[in-house]
């Protein structure tokens, strides 16, 4: 096993050109989780595209505001410290006038998937020119990704203007109750009351874990979601899959719809139950809608979706992975529970808006591809469901003759079980660690890499930088033309910073 110098690398040259893939078409097994997507910005309609993750405000001004205002929300709870009550945000949305009433909205829960569908859902919603409020976490680089409007992260400006607003309230609510509002309570008070201000037609809500506590669950969602379950999180929401579903289904609420993606047996009749018991109707994966067909294109896929009113053939998606073809499918029943199609009316949306789209979707930290010559992909997969995923995309999607691994990975999570996931198709594994405290230690990383992949094949860089340079330099060993390659994962924070360090945001 080698070990790192103190060195600093020279910057690595970002190229944003993907490749041209096209592949054999291949099928899902239905078992397999969807894994949680970093940030994606939309095309808004008739405009450029936005960029895809802000990046630090220009204005010194601003930029220093904008500290100030991450500052003061760090040094409450961080969202990994939890107290199962949703009684502290309730407070809060009382004297703010409850926001969250004044717009119906589209919640969101699951083990892996949900920020992917949120923004395919939000994608949708535009297209049909409807205004959208959307929430969703962690984010990939800037604070201010969790809370878009019009399908593009709100401004530094907005976002500090925001937060002034409801401070007083906040400071109020912290008075009056045993535990201040957290981070994620703040954030979640703010996205409801951007939302009731802007105002939108539709919130699209991603819940932060579980869902009958989580602090996005003080609103009635006209459609609940819920994306494959998998065990994660397990020292919080359970160790089984109808533990997890039983906290899950907690945003499922009377009459609502409720869109389930493909589950495991066991959390399939939680959620199933719960809907009986709240007078919901149920939408299935594989039942009531589903994909029909896919094949990989160049830059992404071709699919066929089978909808509630019916088929949309020919959808491109410009995004890897059978995984993401089953997110535009519950994407899709989403939007048409929306509309009421299927219910209070007949017939499908209008398949070229919904077509249009669609293909406007964009995925950074996503499979995404940052560089080539190597080709370096960023993908967020962070526990042992995604992995599994986003190697079967790998796979499918591009055409390595080598594969070398970044890992950085949070200690809270499966990390034996994310390395596993990855060891098949990781010829090298390169482990070190981002700047969380949450971070494992890039040694201790490596102890559980080299019982997995065996001492020759690890490398372990602390540093995130030289993480970067000494697998770039392994996929180079090759040659030029060989087909090596770079995967960084492992973490959303890994692929952030890597991204930042890669020249993009």
């Amino acid at each position: 096993m080698s070990h790192p110098t103190d060195d600093q690398p020279d910057p690595v040259d970002p190229l944003d050109a993907f490749e041209d893939l096209i592949a054999e078409e291949t099928t899902r097994d239905p078992d397999l989780a969807v894994i949680e997507a970093g940030s994606r910005t939309l095309r808004t309609q008739g405009g450029a595209q936005q960029a895809d993750v802000p990046a630090r405000p220009e204005d010194p001004e601003v930029d220093r505001a904008l500290r100030e205002v991450e500052a003061e929300l760090a040094s409450r709870w961080g969202e990994t410290k939890l107290e199962p009550s949703v009684s502290r945000i309730a407070a809060l949305m009382d004297v703010l006038g409850e926001p969250q009433r004044s717009y119906p909205s589209i919640h969101i829960t699951g083990t892996n998937g949900k920020t992917s569908t949120a923004r395919m859902i939000e994608a949708l919603l535009g297209a049909f020119e409807l205004r959208t409020g959307r929430y969703t976490s962690p984010h990939v680089q800037s604070i201010t990704e969790r809370i878009s409007l019009d399908g593009a992260p709100i401004s530094a400006e907005r976002f500090i203007e925001t937060y002034r607003d409801i401070q007083p309230y906040v400071e109020m609510v912290d008075a009056q109750q045993e535990y201040r509002l957290s981070f994620f309570e703040v954030l979640t008070g703010m996205a409801y009351a951007a939302f009731a201000d802007a105002p939108v037609d539709v919130a699209v809500v991603e819940v932060g874990m579980g869902g009958s506590w989580d602090a996005t669950n003080v609103i009635d969602g006209d459609v609940a979601v819920v994306t494959p379950i998998d065990l994660d999180h397990t020292d919080r929401l359970g160790d089984t899959h109808a533990a997890i579903a039983g906290e899950k289904a907690g945003i499922v609420k009377q009459d609502a719809t409720v869109v389930l993606a493909q589950q495991p047996v066991d959390a399939a009749q939680v959620l199933l139950k719960k809907a009986v018991e709240v007078n919901a109707t149920v939408a299935r994966e594989g039942l009531e809608f589903g994909v029909v067909a896919r094949q990989v294109a160049v830059g992404g896929q071709l699919v066929t979706l089978r909808g509630l009113g019916g088929e949309y053939p020919e959808v491109y998606l410009p995004l890897h992975g059978a995984h993401q073809a089953h997110n535009a499918a519950v994407a899709l029943a989403a939007v048409e529970a929306f509309f009421g199609v299927g219910a209070q009316r007949a017939g499908q949306l209008d398949v070229d808006t919904v077509r249009k789209a669609f293909a406007g979707v964009s995925s950074p930290g996503r499979l995404e591809v940052v560089r080539r010559s190597p080709t370096v992909v960023l993908d967020a997969a962070h526990n042992p469901a995604g992995a599994r995923v986003t190697a079967e995309a790998v796979g499918e999607a591009f055409d390595f003759s080598r594969l070398i691994g970044v890992v950085g990975a949070s200690g809270d999570k499966d990390v034996r079980g994310l390395l596993e996931a990855f060891e098949p198709i990781f010829a090298e594994v390169v482990v070190t660690q981002n700047s969380s405290h949450r971070a494992m230690d890039a040694d201790e990383l490596a102890a559980l890499a080299v019982e997995v992949f065996g001492e020759e094949r690890v490398q372990v860089e602390p540093r995130l930088p030289d993480a970067l340079e000494a697998a770039i330099t392994l996929a180079e060993e090759e040659g030029e033309f060989a087909g090596g390659g770079v995967l960084v994962t492992g973490s959303v924070i890994t692929v952030g910073e890597a991204r930042l360090l890669l020249g993009k945001g």
